[in-house]
């Protein structure tokens, strides 16, 4: 299946958005893992028309006009897993959940640890927005590995002031 991606220039650098004739596949924030991605997928092409409309949607986020993201999907993953990125969906726009809230939401409340590693492993962070879950404590955990700054640049994005 065709992947396109295109760039996008987003306050703590650029962001790729992949996608196929399905709908948004990835977003990669970090230069590193886009590296690997195009290494693992020489095929792909940029293809801004592809990609347009979450680009559009991601600029309207960054700039306080977007809420929620309403684009197709390509995702794939465990049906626990699509629980859990469903679930952090229905998370509203400058509210945050713990860990525990999540397992919760998804009927499972022992299921905490595994919610973080569903975290860990979203496909399309911002859209799917992972970085509105933190810790039972008010923490902000971990983002995409350590990458707590984005995560909390997110937050005040929606007006979720983190205590220092």
């Amino acid at each position: 299946m065709k992947l396109g991606y295109a760039a996008y220039q987003s306050p703590f650098g650029t962001i790729r958005v992949i996608a196929d004739a399905e709908g948004i596949k990835r977003v990669e924030l970090f230069e590193e893992d886009w590296e690997k991605f195009l290494n693992d997928h020489p095929d792909l092409i940029e293809d801004p028309v592809l990609c347009g409309e979450a680009i559009r949607q991601l600029d309207e986020y960054f700039s306080g006009k977007r809420k929620e993201f309403d684009l197709p999907l390509s995702i794939e993953g465990t049906e626990f897993r699509m629980q859990v990125w469903k679930a952090l969906q229905s998370i509203p726009y400058g509210e945050v959940k713990s860990y525990a809230d999540v397992a919760g939401m998804i009927g499972n409340p022992k299921a905490v640890r595994a919610v973080g590693q569903a975290n860990r492993s979203n496909q399309l962070p911002i859209i799917i927005p992972c970085h509105r879950v933190i810790g039972k404590s008010g923490s902000l955990g971990g983002y995409a590995g350590t990458n707590t700054p984005i995560k909390k640049m997110l937050l005040e994005i929606e007006g979720h002031l983190i205590p220092q």
